[in-house]
């Protein structure tokens, strides 16, 4: 299932330059590329001539043109060349291409995939700590980007950065501790805005694992809770606070659903220690390792897509903030929002 008419985030923004970059959303194939002004454009990869991907053209006076014959795409659609025409001969009014509502904000590409009316779509997500720029960026944080794909589905994927029960035994290699798996109640915190939910997060006190290799050198003996906090911003971005002794970790994640069972995740991690480049590496390393414990079981899930129905999985007390997701999936799917299989056509 789809969620519709929302802003997604698709790529980062520090990654499209004034070439065209290919973007994909269930189904969609689309190019981003900037303008002369450095504005962000989004538009539909696939020529109106003989259907060619414009991802492998190039920018020309500022308008993307294809690489097969020559066709130039202004910032609006319009096709605004044909060289093969002669001098004089009109351009074909419906020669142009589908253009994407697009924005650059907390250091990712949106794009709004739906069919609403400018002034009611839901506004972007506000993303606790990240600054408003072009690279994702927090003061006193230093950031690590990457790509991790997935075969699931992005709902799944999504979900399971929200799952707060599973670091015990998913992760009892990295961080989570299965000797003390039992998670102490907490309360939800729901921002809405305009009627629309643009934020849902939690926090829980987790007991740490026994420190291993360099950090066992540089422990506490007597380690408290790890202060953690999760959190989701409609309709796939989730978020992971972890406070360390150290400092703490931020980790933004974009879940984009490239297909029904494939999703890639887009993700910026920050921290507060270490935040020389040396470190970089490492950080980049330990974060990948936390998707390689959750991707064999996240692909397992049976169902691949979540139920229908909000409440036809059992469900326990640590498992609120997926419900929570799951109750604002309902509302989009009352509204008539979901889509079922990728639309080709154009969301």
């Amino acid at each position: 299932m789809f969620i519709k008419n929302h802003w997604y985030a698709v790529e980062f923004g520090h990654r499209v330059a004034q070439q065209p970059v290919l973007a994909q959303a269930y189904g969609q194939d689309m190019v981003l590329w900037r303008s002369r002004n450095h504005a962000v454009n989004a538009q539909s990869a696939v020529c109106v001539h003989r259907g060619c991907s414009l991802a492998g053209g190039a920018v020309v006076d500022d308008a993307l043109q294809c690489p097969y014959h020559g066709w130039r795409y202004a910032p609006n659609g319009i096709c605004v060349k044909i060289p093969a025409n002669s001098k004089g001969v009109p351009i074909p009014k419906n020669a142009r291409i589908r253009v994407y509502p697009c924005l650059e904000r907390y250091g990712f590409i949106w794009v709004f995939l739906g069919d609403l009316p400018a002034e009611q779509c839901p506004a972007i997500p506000e993303l606790d700590g990240l600054e408003s720029h072009r690279e994702a960026r927090a003061k006193g944080y230093k950031p690590v980007f990457g790509d991790f794909t997935w075969k699931a589905n992005y709902e799944r994927v999504l979900e399971n950065a929200l799952d707060i029960s599973h670091a015990p035994f998913v992760h009892s290699g990295s961080f989570g501790n299965p000797d003390h798996p039992e998670i102490l109640d907490f309360d939800l915190d729901i921002t809405r805005r305009n009627s629309h939910v643009v934020s849902v997060t939690a926090s829980v006190d987790l007991e740490p694992s026994p420190p291993s290799g360099f950090w066992r050198l540089i422990a506490r003996r007597d380690q408290p809770r790890v202060r953690t906090t999760v959190g989701f911003y409609p309709p796939n971005v989730s978020m992971l606070i972890v406070r360390l002794a150290l400092g703490e970790l931020r980790l933004f994640s974009a879940a984009v659903p490239l297909t029904e069972h494939r999703t890639v995740s887009k993700f910026c991690m920050l921290r507060t220690f270490f935040t020389s480049a040396w470190a970089d590496r490492d950080a980049q390393r330990r974060t990948y390792r936390i998707f390689l414990e959750d991707q064999p079981i996240v692909e397992s899930l049976q169902p691949k897509q979540l139920p229908s129905e909000p409440l036809a999985e059992l469900h326990v007390k640590s498992d609120a903030i997926q419900l929570a997701y799951r109750r604002w999936r309902q509302e989009q799917l009352v509204k008539g929002w979901g889509l079922q299989t990728p639309c080709q056509q154009g969301l």
